[in-house]
C-alpha cells in the first residue's frame, strides 16, 4: 500500500488517552479518519489506483456531506475513479477505476457525490 494508506493506518494505533467524561483522542480521530476495508485496499492495488492526500481529503469530506444528509451507503466519483462508502464507518468499500466503471451498475447506495 501506498505511504498515504500505512500513515493512516499507523494513525489508528495511537494510544487511547482520555478523562472521564471527555471523548479520546484516538476516538476523536477515528471519527474524521477515513478508512479503506480489505477489498478496497485490494482493489486500490489490483487497479494501480494511487491517491494522494489531496484525493483522500477530497474523498473525507464528501463523506462529511453525504454524512450530514442522513446517507448510509454512498457512490463518490471523482475523476475516472469511483468509490462505494460506507458513511457512518467511515469506510471504502471498494474502488474502481474508468474501465471498470463503465458498464456497471451501483446498487445498495443511497446517495451519490460527485467531486470535480
Amino acid at each position: 500500500l501506498g505511504d498515504v494508506y500505512k500513515r493512516q493506518l499507523q494513525r489508528s494505533s495511537l494510544p487511547k488517552q482520555s478523562v472521564a467524561g471527555e471523548a479520546s483522542f484516538e476516538s476523536l480521530l477515528q471519527q474524521k479518519l477515513l478508512k479503506f476495508s480489505n477489498h478496497a485496499a485490494k482493489r486500490l492495488e489490483q487497479r494501480g489506483i494511487e491517491l494522494g492526500s489531496g484525493q483522500l481529503d477530497q474523498i473525507s469530506s464528501a463523506v462529511d456531506k453525504a454524512a450530514a444528509k442522513g446517507s448510509k451507503e454512498s457512490l463518490i466519483l471523482m475523476k475516472d475513479l469511483a468509490f462505494i462508502v460506507s458513511v457512518p464507518n467511515r469506510t471504502v468499500v471498494t474502488a474502481m477505476d474508468g474501465n471498470s466503471i463503465k458498464d456497471n451498475v451501483f446498487t445498495q447506495i443511497d446517495s451519490a457525490i460527485v467531486i470535480s
